[in-house]
């Protein structure tokens, strides 16, 4: 899949110029005008952020506060200002790095590419706190789901089965399994209401994103969390 990137910034020319070069290396390259569209926009899940400090209605800081809850991926502030307060409290904020106006395009691409990898590389640690499919974030440590930019609740267990099948997305469960790893060997009762709870997690997520089915029935065999993220 092609790497996603929002550029925010509220200069015509700039955003231009930044989206034909990042195209160019065949990223998928989003845009926003203001700090308002910037939040709008977060429910597209961009794999790195290009962010703008100085804009008329919301600035940098607080677009990165708003949207540090919903999205990990890196963010690179790109401002005019140089002083040293103001990379401390970027970085402070929630920022990655910090990138001063004008900049070498060249040494821009070069941040872009490395922190694009370091995510690569994060993505199969069994200590990643997010995981990101199309539409969806899960925040495992705050066991919270965001779909299209929406927070959806769900009870104990549906979440536990919904960790359960995106950590090990890809991998087909039985009903049985499931209901070992969830409930536990001695708990009482039986894997009959897996489906009952897969139905709702669904249902849930459906509420927000028709189009796109996470969970997979796999006939005669159980489920599994389609691979594709």
């Amino acid at each position: 899949m092609r790497e996603k990137i929002l550029i925010v910034d509220d200069e015509e020319d700039i955003i231009s110029f930044l989206k034909d070069s990042l195209e160019e290396e065949d990223y998928e390259v989003f845009t926003a005008y203001s700090g308002k569209e910037a939040i709008q926009k977060i429910k597209l899940y961009p794999d790195l952020i290009l962010l703008d400090i100085m804009m008329p209605d919301k600035n940098g800081y607080e677009v990165c506060n708003a949207i540090r809850d919903i999205v990990s991926c890196p963010i690179i502030f790109l401002t005019a200002k140089g002083e040293e307060w103001d990379i401390v409290k970027g970085l402070a904020t929630g920022g990655d790095d910090y990138i001063q106006k004008p900049f070498s395009l060249k040494q821009l691409k070069a941040r872009i590419n490395a922190h694009l990898r370091r995510e690569n590389r994060n993505i199969n640690s069994p200590n990643k706190a997010n995981l990101y499919f199309k539409n969806l974030s899960i925040n495992l440590r705050n066991r919270e789901v965001y779909c299209s930019g929406q927070q959806v609740i769900f009870t104990k267990k549906e979440f536990d089965i919904l960790e359960l099948l995106a950590v090990n997305y890809g991998q087909v469960f039985s009903k049985e399994q499931i209901y070992e790893k969830i409930w536990g060997y001695d708990a009482e009762g039986d894997s009959s209401s897996i489906a009952e709870h897969v139905k709702k997690i669904r249902h849930k997520l459906q509420n927000f994103d028709v189009q796109e089915e996470y969970i997979s029935t796999v006939w005669g065999v159980g489920y599994k969390w389609e691979k594709e993220r």
